[in-house]
């Protein structure tokens, strides 16, 4: 036998002990052969997860930490093109090379640089399964300790993974913050810095605050037009910091009308929401979002995108719309979650819609997930089922039960609010002893939003527990005294205007107790030199809200208008003249103001949302203000087809509310300015209104008795009487030239039935009818909600009335609430010579 050579010897021992070593590497050897590709080419040829993961398996022992951070970026591409990312995500997690692989990154994580940790860290947090998943606080740890070398990129990358985490008041992110703010004059990446900015909004001062919106438009041109994603970023912060700030809403919002086409279902969906929580009105970008999402309907055909059109598009959608989405919701709604239930019941109050059929199905899927939602959830749902008018004892039992457990373990003053705030809407809203504790051991840490919320709840349980014992009822007003001691003393130790316009903002002033009233605008009032162009309007906007007159604060707000009007955005303008038309108030440089006012917004009418303009035009109308430009802008076809448009993708309530003002708006035209030649054109739409009109209350019908005898009977007396224009005059009467009155009857000088009414004014129509030297009394009876919450001061709608009774040809006689039910009128004969004087006598008036 011939003997073997002995290096030939030598390397098969070598391969026999090689492949007893790496059997791995002998069996690839053996069956295929070596790639000469690099891995990470090898990678991105990779077509599908099991191919990824067979190459994980082949290669593990030799992956760097280059290799494991492309390996997680190419299993996360791969991810993102599924149609079922939740199903996908659990099948990825639950595979064992994925284990391989998050093995390989815990052990080599130290190693990669700053983008692969970062990256890395995206992609696991996107597949983690657990809360808290030992990699993810590693690399987290990881990335704290580099935090300062990162560039503004990886910065904005790494706070999105942290905000994933819900870690916005971390000690992390306020450090984020801190690097941002310390970068921010050098920093030119907008579409960076618009992330970091909806990252820290939740920790940032108000100087901060105005410094980045400050940044934003200075970067703002430096974005192509196509980046949507930035306006979103921008747009969200804005909603984050509960600042309504128009020029850079109006660029987002730009950003989104050229992109429309481009946007889906999810984007409109954002953007929708946070234009309704911020009520800033673009009319442009709902028409057409209204006409891409109604494209969608046909196509949403799984609850959890149909919910998200439904909540979208329900509440600016059409008649057939709305039906179409009711429908299909009906066959969805058994499918539902309970997240998916409170948007569609959200959506129905936004949508005013009383569909008794949907909100029984979407009740009932309500009540089997009521005891996993929270405190603000459940006052939502009180709140719209209250709206909708739903009526089940067992679900508003159950809801109450779970109301009063949590408010008994509560001790967060804001969570105690919204507790007690939905308890007070239930149909038995009384709150017993532990109730009652629970609010009193939060009101040392309650600011005004939570002391008027508990105010509010109160005065509701007070009206209602009338028929509860005594002893209870003297515990709410014990527990009102306490509560109007904390608003007092929280507005006393103010030292900051702009601290107090931050709790301002969610504030109605209409809703404060009197006491507290007063105090608030003392407060204003000691602040008054710092109100400027940039706080005007959010002071201008609560103080309309107040009823309250402070010719102080108005003569400031005036004086500030006039001087930094080229400071103060146009769309600011209608804010801040609503004050003085609800409060019936001219400051000194009226003219000066108002025309100011008006010039700053000429250029902008046709920009303007219709009904803004309508409210605005209304706004001056009451001031006895008529600009002809605007008029011309808002009486003309193209804009009233505009209006149209526009009142059908507004709520019915509100839909109303602008096709009243503009009826109003027409005849304050009509009847002061019929120079203008503007044509009457409503009254159809007065005489379906009207049809609505109720009988007296228990005031009025005392003073028709008595005014009856006063006059000499019951024919010589008209109540609820309609005028040319369709102003509703609570009493009519005539004097002949003797002052005698004139029964109805004997004289066609009735208004009851009204006469034709041509295009032109109509001042003589009135006056003609009636016999040689009689006139024609209107007496009114003016409630609380006609005058100043703290003088007798007649608002502005009810000026405005006496001015046209006027013109129409009528004396007015207005009879104050206060008047009337004052001691010196606390008797049937003093109330009797109070009518004839006012009618016989000289004219008297409260006012």
């Amino acid at each position: 036998m011939k003997k073997t050579p002995v290096f030939l010897e030598s390397l098969v021992t070598n391969m026999l002990r090689l492949r007893a070593i790496c059997p791995f590497s002998w069996r690839v050897f053996q069956f295929r052969p070596i790639s000469c590709e690099p891995l990470i080419i090898q990678m991105n040829k990779c077509t599908d997860e099991e191919q990824m993961f067979d190459f994980i398996e082949r290669n593990k022992a030799i992956l760097s930490e280059k290799q494991v951070g492309c390996a997680f970026d190419m299993l996360w591409k791969l991810q993102k093109q599924k149609t079922s990312l939740l199903k996908n995500a659990e099948y990825v997690r639950d595979h064992p090379q994925f284990l391989t692989l998050h093995n390989l990154a815990t052990n080599k994580f130290k190693l990669m640089n700053d983008d692969t940790l970062v990256n890395v860290l995206y992609v696991t947090q996107q597949f983690a399964g657990e809360a808290h998943d030992p990699l993810v606080e590693a690399l987290v740890t990881e990335a704290w300790r580099r935090l300062e070398r990162f560039d503004i990129k990886l910065l904005s990358e790494f706070s999105s993974c942290l905000a994933d985490q819900h870690l916005y008041f971390s000690p992390l992110m306020g450090k984020i913050a801190d690097i941002v703010h310390r970068n921010l004059e050098t920093t030119q990446d907008l579409s960076s810095l618009s992330v970091l900015m909806v990252n820290i909004s939740s920790l940032i001062s108000r100087h901060f605050q105005q410094q980045l919106v400050n940044k934003t438009e200075l970067l703002f041109d430096t974005i192509d037009s196509s980046e949507v994603n930035v306006a979103k970023s921008i747009a969200k912060f804005l909603r984050n910091v509960r600042y309504r700030y128009q020029p850079l809403l109006e660029r987002c919002n730009n950003v989104f009308l050229s992109n429309v086409d481009h946007l889906d279902l999810d984007s409109i969906s954002k953007i929708l929401s946070v234009y309704k929580f911020l009520q800033f009105n673009s009319f442009e970008f709902i028409i057409m979002a209204k006409k891409k999402l109604t494209e969608m309907i046909p196509l949403c055909n799984h609850p959890a995108s149909f919910v998200k059109l439904f909540v979208a598009l329900g509440p600016i959608a059409g008649p057939e719309e709305k039906k179409q989405l009711k429908s299909t919701m009906l066959l969805m709604s058994e499918d539902l979650t309970g997240e998916q239930a409170l948007a569609v019941l959200g959506a129905m109050g936004d949508m005013e819609s009383r569909n008794s059929c949907l909100i029984k199905r979407v009740t009932s899927v309500l009540h089997k997930h009521l005891d996993s939602y929270k405190p603000l959830e459940l006052l939502k749902i009180t709140q719209e089922l209250t709206f909708l008018h739903f009526q089940r004892k067992e679900f508003f039992a159950k809801l109450r039960e779970l109301l009063l457990s949590y408010l008994k373990n509560s001790f967060i003053p804001t969570e105690v609010s919204v507790l007690v705030r939905a308890i007070s809407l239930l149909p038995s809203p009384h709150l017993d002893e532990v109730g009652i504790s629970r609010i009193e051991a939060v009101l040392p840490q309650c600011d005004l939003n939570n002391l008027s919320s508990f105010a509010t709840s109160v005065l509701r349980w007070i009206q209602h527990d009338h028929m509860y014992l005594d002893n209870m009822t003297a515990k709410q007003l014990k527990l009102l005294q306490k509560l109007d001691h904390y608003g007092r003393q929280r507005l006393q130790h103010s030292n900051s205007l702009d601290l107090l316009r931050k709790e301002l903002k969610s504030l109605k002033g209409n809703t404060f107790p009197e006491s507290l009233l007063e105090e608030m605008i003392a407060t204003l009032q000691h602040f008054m030199d710092d109100i400027n162009y940039i706080n005007v309007g959010e002071i201008a906007s609560f103080i309309s809200s107040t009823d309250y007159l402070s010719t102080l604060l108005l003569d400031r707000i005036a004086s500030v208008v006039v001087q930094q009007i080229e400071k103060i955005h146009p769309f600011t303008i209608p804010a801040i003249i609503r004050p003085f038309s609800v409060l019936n108030y001219d400051p000194p440089q009226r003219d000066e103001f108002l025309g100011t006012c008006v010039q700053h917004l000429n250029s902008y009418l046709g920009i303007l949302d219709p009904f803004i303009l309508v409210f605005l035009g209304f706004s001056l109308a009451t001031l006895e203000y008529f600009p002809e430009d605007l008029l011309k802008a808002i009486f003309n076809i193209k804009f009233l087809a505009r209006l149209d448009s526009q009142l059908e993708i507004l709520s019915p309530s509100r839909s109303a509310r602008v096709q009243f003002h503009l009826m109003e708006l027409n005849r304050s035209v009509c009847l002061e300015c019929p120079e203008f030649q503007i044509p009457w054109f409503h009254d159809r739409f007065c005489q379906q209104y009207n049809k609505g009109i109720g009988g007296m209350d228990g005031t009025q019908q005392q003073i028709f008795k008595m005014l009856a005898e006063v006059l000499g009977g019951i024919n010589c007396v008209k109540a609820s009487v309609l005028t040319p224009y369709y102003h509703k005059v609570d009493f009519e009467c005539i004097l002949d030239k003797r002052k005698k009155p004139l029964p109805y009857g004997s004289h066609n000088i009735a208004l009851g039935q009204l006469p034709e009414m041509p295009w032109e004014s109509n001042i003589e129509i009135v006056g003609s009818r009636l016999p040689p030297g009689a006139e024609r009394i209107a007496l009114e009876f003016l409630d609380s909600k006609a005058l100043c919450r703290n003088i007798p001061h007649m608002k502005g709608k009810s000026a405005m009335k006496k001015r046209h009774l006027e013109i129409l040809g009528y004396r007015v006689i207005q009879i104050s609430q206060f008047e009337w039910n004052s001691m010196a009128l606390s008797t049937k004969d003093a109330r009797m010579d109070y009518l004839r004087e006012c009618i016989f006598g000289e004219v008297r008036s409260c006012l």
